[in-house]
């Protein structure tokens, strides 16, 4: 009897967490400033951390010229990535990626191009 209420009180606080954090965004669609442990959980799909010993929060995505990182092997970013319909223009090794150096500067290729 008392797993019974022990697996419904379980259910129930899940249910209600569930529905809690879908309107609040408790665990995705964060907005910029909020606490974050991965880019997936931010609406700008950016969790941005200033150190290795600061707390990640979501930020906006890098804009043209400004720096950025290519991609991140762990979800959390020094720099953002660029905002959609620009490159980082960057060292993409592996190295770089492991250690979050990898750091360039997001570019237009449309206007590279020409």
């Amino acid at each position: 009897r008392a797993m019974e209420r022990t697996l419904v009180l379980l259910l129930l606080s899940l249910a209600v967490a569930q529905s809690f954090s879908h309107q609040r965004g408790l665990i995705f669609s964060l907005d910029n400033g909020e606490l974050c442990l991965q880019s997936a959980q931010c609406k700008s799909k950016c969790c941005h951390r200033t150190s290795g010993l600061s707390l990640a929060r979501c930020a906006n995505k890098a804009i043209e010229f400004q720096e950025c990182s290519p991609k991140s092997l762990y979800g959390v970013y020094y720099k953002c990535p660029c905002e959609q319909g620009l490159t980082c223009e960057a060292d993409s090794s592996l190295v770089g990626s492991i250690t979050n150096t990898n750091y360039g500067t997001c570019q237009d290729p449309q206007k590279s191009s020409k």
